[in-house]
């Protein structure tokens, strides 16, 4: 199920990047690297957190839960961030629902760990406190995102993000889960994405998104994507 691997590999995600090299190599020796899958709960609202996890691909979601068996996304995360930071807010349960959208993989460090870190090296709580702040940038500009931009503007940020979070051009998300997403009728979002393979910028084939022309796509995207793109430089 898990895998050790070596630093080289973690520096795609962008905290342990911005980590100085013994402080990424202590959380690199005591983790394991795990798949994530389409589906995966990671963590449920208010359970105990055992684990921090950084991506290194794929886009997972905080979920809110609604009446009626309905969801919707708060905010994502890929590997510019990592899972787990009510710990930093020393709280040892998770925040929220959170699942994976795009599958990619990730790396799974005991929280017991992260406290002997914590001790140890001064620039692993900066690191992660920077990274908290762009989340909460993320989550006020997903609402105003939400009440302000039109539908195809919202999904061109959502896939302008999912490709930020992987290896290359082509993931995979379907329509209904990118609906479900940003509490969107399906077919807004399969008029979305018609639209946008009618001007080059993506093809979309049983749920494999390619980024075809990444400028196009940007271009139809609101401003909230490059104001939180900014917000996860860490």
């Amino acid at each position: 199920m898990a895998e050790s691997g070596n630093s080289t590999a973690f520096l795609s995600n962008h905290v342990l990047a911005a980590l100085k090299a013994d402080a990424r190599d202590f959380i690199v020796d005591r983790a394991e690297m795990r798949e994530m899958s389409t589906g995966d709960v990671i963590f449920t609202n208010g359970a105990q957190v055992t684990h921090l996890v950084f991506p290194l691909e794929g886009v997972v979601s905080f979920i809110a839960e609604l009446a009626g068996d309905k969801s919707v996304e708060k905010v994502s995360i890929g590997r510019e961030g990592f899972l787990g930071f009510a710990l930093v807010m020393e709280s040892e349960t998770s925040l929220g629902t959170s699942v994976v959208q795009v599958p990619g993989r990730a790396l799974w460090l005991p929280t017991t760990d992260f406290d002997q870190a914590l001790t140890r090296f001064r620039d692993v709580r900066a690191a992660m406190l920077r990274y908290a702040k762009s989340l909460m940038m993320q989550l006020m500009e997903s609402v105003a995102c939400s009440s302000l931009h039109t539908a195809e503007q919202r999904v061109s940020r959502w896939l302008l993000q999912a490709h930020d979070r992987v290896s290359g051009d082509e993931f995979h998300v379907t329509q209904e889960a990118i609906s479900r997403l940003l509490a969107l009728r399906r077919a807004t979002v399969n008029a979305a994405c018609s639209d946008l393979m009618n001007a080059g910028a993506i093809t979309y084939v049983r749920g494999r998104v390619t980024v075809r022309n990444r400028a196009a796509l940007h271009a139809r995207s609101c401003p909230c994507y490059d104001r939180i793109r900014s917000a996860s430089v860490c």
